[in-house]
């Protein structure tokens, strides 16, 4: 249930209560732009006119600019995949960053993806349920250890998580890509946790 004070949007929904890859609801603190208050504008702004459907992304449209560069380079890092790293290796970074950051709601969608492109999902269910520091295999290692570093502080990434991205195997592409996948993300979970939160599965 949802109740508006002040255009703030409060709700009584249950959290989660775990990490999972089960599609999990997620609830605006504010009001976002109602469909019928959608301009041609907005619509440049979601790239994608099915976005219309979602609070997340008719809050955002409240600055369509914005919101439509943000869509072109969140589509560009993980679907843009003729070179570079595998889809699923860039889906690992963002869950990576996203299970670091305590994002229930992104770490259910990414994991998702990186679990269907891989085939690993009981790997992915593990990054999951142990965190971070999970084993899963060198170079999975690598790529998560490389976005959570970029994730904690990340003036702190660098030789020494792109030696270990190296050794595992990745070439210049590759870890360019999961620099992307999970400074992207490092920043988009922030997004998300701020202007609302995750709702638990049914």
């Amino acid at each position: 249930m949802s109740v508006v004070e002040a255009g703030v949007l409060t709700h009584d929904a249950p959290h989660p209560h775990a990490f999972t890859r089960a599609e999990v609801g997620w609830l605006p603190h504010l009001a976002p732009l109602a469909e019928e208050e959608l301009t041609p504008r907005h619509y440049d702004g979601l790239v994608d006119a099915s976005r219309a459907k979602s609070d997340y992304f008719r809050l955002l449209a409240r600055d369509p600019e914005v919101l439509r560069a943000r869509t072109l380079v969140d589509k560009d890092i993980f679907y843009n995949v003729a070179e570079g790293l595998p889809r699923a290796e860039r889906e690992l970074a963002a869950t990576a960053a996203s299970r670091r950051n305590g994002c229930v709601f992104c770490a259910s969608v990414h994991s998702r993806f990186a679990a269907h492109h891989s085939a690993r999902g009981d790997d992915v269910d593990l990054l999951l349920d142990e965190g971070v520091g999970a084993a899963l295999g060198e170079r999975w290692d690598a790529v998560v250890a490389a976005s959570v570093a970029l994730t904690e502080t990340p003036s702190t990434f660098g030789a020494e998580e792109i030696a270990r991205l190296r050794a595992a195997g990745l070439d210049d592409l590759e870890i360019s890509d999961v620099i992307h996948g999970a400074a992207f993300f490092n920043w988009a979970n922030r997004l998300m946790l701020s202007i609302g939160r995750p709702v638990a599965p049914a």
